[in-house]
């Protein structure tokens, strides 16, 4: 740069050229950065949570319930079972947005210190953020937490305890324990319906959508909606028949 008749500053022809250098390598790298998809499918980020397939996130932690599922369940039993409306009432999106951020990526203790997944922290204190957070995990899971090829069967089985129960038993693992863990949960929030106002009906409105669904859900979604309520009532009003055996 030099200093012009004026006392003004003006770019020389070199340095004009090397500013559209610049530019064009920006663009180039930006046009050129592969996407998360691709580094995820390259295995070069492996930690994702959000999105991943349930086998694959407990796989990682060797275990058999996601860290983020437990870390979720604990908070809201701690400081949420009373909220009104808990589960049914949204948090703010942003906020929920900036919880799955921060945990989407090596969740796992072995990577993230225990004392950095705070969950009474106070950017999280509103309980419908947490809640938001775990339905967001279930919703974004690549197949349901109910695999799809056990949508049939269980629709077939609906007021059927003992299939539905070994139906249960014949789920993998993942699915298994983190369907336990989680409906022995909303039995907790059930049992304060005094308080919160959260019903066997009213959680199965919730979750039913988000824990199954068809495969293929062409002209059967009215049909498939009211079997996904029904079946996930069940799971909770029957929880003890249905998961007694796998009492520890």
């Amino acid at each position: 740069a030099c200093l012009g008749s004026k006392g003004t500053f003006s770019l020389s022809a070199s340095d004009t050229s090397d500013k559209n250098r610049v530019k064009s390598r920006l663009k180039k790298f930006i046009t050129r950065r592969p996407s998360l998809k691709t580094l995820q499918e390259k295995g070069l980020i492996k930690d994702q949570i959000f999105g991943s397939h349930l086998h694959t996130v407990c796989e990682r932690e060797n275990s058999t319930v996601p860290w983020f599922v437990k870390k979720c369940i604990e908070a809201v039993e701690k400081r949420g079972l009373d909220a009104d409306g808990i589960y049914r009432v949204s948090g703010n999106l942003a906020t929920i947005q900036k919880l799955r951020n921060f945990f989407s990526c090596s969740i796992s203790p072995r990577v993230f210190p225990e004392e950095k997944l705070n969950l009474d922290d106070s950017q999280w204190e509103d309980i419908h953020v947490v809640t938001g957070a775990l339905k967001m995990f279930f919703r974004e899971l690549p197949e349901p937490l109910f695999p799809y090829s056990f949508f049939e069967p269980f629709v077939e089985a609906i007021s059927k305890i003992e299939t539905i129960k070994s139906l249960v038993q014949k789920l993998p693992p993942p699915n298994r324990d983190t369907m336990k863990a989680l409906f022995g949960h909303l039995t907790k929030i059930v049992a304060k319906a005094s308080k919160n106002l959260m019903s066997t009906q009213s959680l199965g409105i919730v979750f039913g959508p988000t824990l199954l669904r068809a495969e293929n859900e062409t002209g059967n979604m009215a049909v498939h909606m009211v079997y996904q309520n029904q079946i996930a009532e069940l799971m909770l009003s029957e929880y003890s028949k249905i998961f007694d055996s796998e009492e520890d």
